[in-house]
């Protein structure tokens, strides 16, 4: 498997894995825990190493999940989580990254995850009622302490960014970031580029619908996020489809599928970038590994992007509430 650095000199798979939706997100859970557990030991056996988590999934049952899984090879992998959302009674009720909150959460993470550190601890969303600098400076005296070794953000704005990496050097953002999710371009990706801070995106593959698996003929099952997407609607998706279209057609130029295309896509825009698709099935790894040795031809690159801006996205990426928690 291909390596990446991302900031601050951690090294990981080019592909890491997303682990929310093994627990949350996408229709019923998996009934059969030893099954997720498989699938996580599995994706080591294939090169992975770099597994991304938060005590919010579930809430916690995620961290408990890949904790489980990943004990036995924890000299293998390394961990993200996050912190920075008030849980109670079982539900997220909106945002908290008081510096006595922080560290609440990380002790609580490090006992889930079955670990002595987090080697990547994101904060998840940005919290408008305490400064980032305090933040920044609650993780810095984890990183001396000992229990966490690197400092994240997620979905945070370039402002945010620059006040927090004058505090405490920021490894990588972890944003939304695929062909048809593209607005960090503009300003966010020169800041990271600067600063010299790796970008980690997720939903990578648009949360499923740039592997042409999902259509206007598609039904979602109850508990499924893209339910509340404005993106995902019958209309919407009709829509999207041409740009799902050009990506069959270079997957099929190149005989590889529309999922490995997208990853390429993603993974040829800079060097530092380590996108992390979530799956619940071993196969759909194995295919997504494949775009890690997927070298697309310079002009389809350029096309598919070229596209990707012509075509637009019909929809939002979130609705209200969600918008409301990005900190952007």
């Amino acid at each position: 498997m291909e390596k990446r650095t991302l900031g601050q000199g951690l090294e990981v798979s080019a592909l890491g894995l997303g682990c929310m939706g093994m627990s949350q997100s996408y229709g019923p859970n998996p009934g059969d825990r030893d099954e997720m557990i498989a699938v996580l030991r599995g994706a080591v056996e294939r090169g992975v190493t770099f597994f991304d988590t938060a005590e919010v999934y579930g809430p916690y049952v995620n961290e408990e999940l890949v904790g489980e899984a990943l004990e036995p090879l924890r000299d293998q992998v390394v961990l993200a989580t996050k912190f920075g959302f008030d849980i109670r009674d079982g539900r997220s009720v909106g945002v908290d990254s008081r510096p006595e909150q922080i560290r609440r959460v990380a002790d609580a993470s490090l006992q889930r995850l079955r670990t002595d550190r987090i080697d990547l601890f994101y904060q998840h969303r940005v919290d408008p009622a305490v400064p980032v600098e305090d933040v920044a400076g609650t993780v810095a005296e984890l990183v001396a302490e000992g229990k966490v070794a690197h400092f994240g953000l997620s979905e945070a704005g370039a402002g945010t960014i620059r006040r927090a990496h004058a505090v405490h050097p920021v490894t990588a953002l972890q944003s939304e970031y695929s062909l048809w999710t593209r607005e960090i371009e503009a300003e966010i990706l020169p800041t990271l580029d600067e600063l010299g801070i790796s970008l980690v995106p997720f939903s990578p593959l648009g949360k499923g619908f740039l592997t042409g698996t999902v259509d206007t003929s598609t039904e979602f099952t109850p508990g499924d996020v893209r339910t509340l997407i404005p993106r995902f609607t019958e209309e919407n998706r009709a829509a999207n489809q041409a740009l799902v279209d050009l990506v069959e057609e270079v997957a099929a130029a190149h005989r590889a599928t529309p999922a490995q295309v997208a990853l390429a896509w993603l993974l040829a825009q800079r060097p530092d970038i380590v996108p992390i698709p979530g799956t619940r099935r071993l196969s759909r790894i194995e295919e997504n590994l494949g775009a890690v040795t997927l070298d697309l031809p310079a002009a389809d690159l350029t096309a598919l992007g070229e596209a990707a801006e012509r075509l637009g996205v019909a929809g939002a990426r979130y609705n209200e509430a969600m918008q409301a928690m990005t900190g952007l």
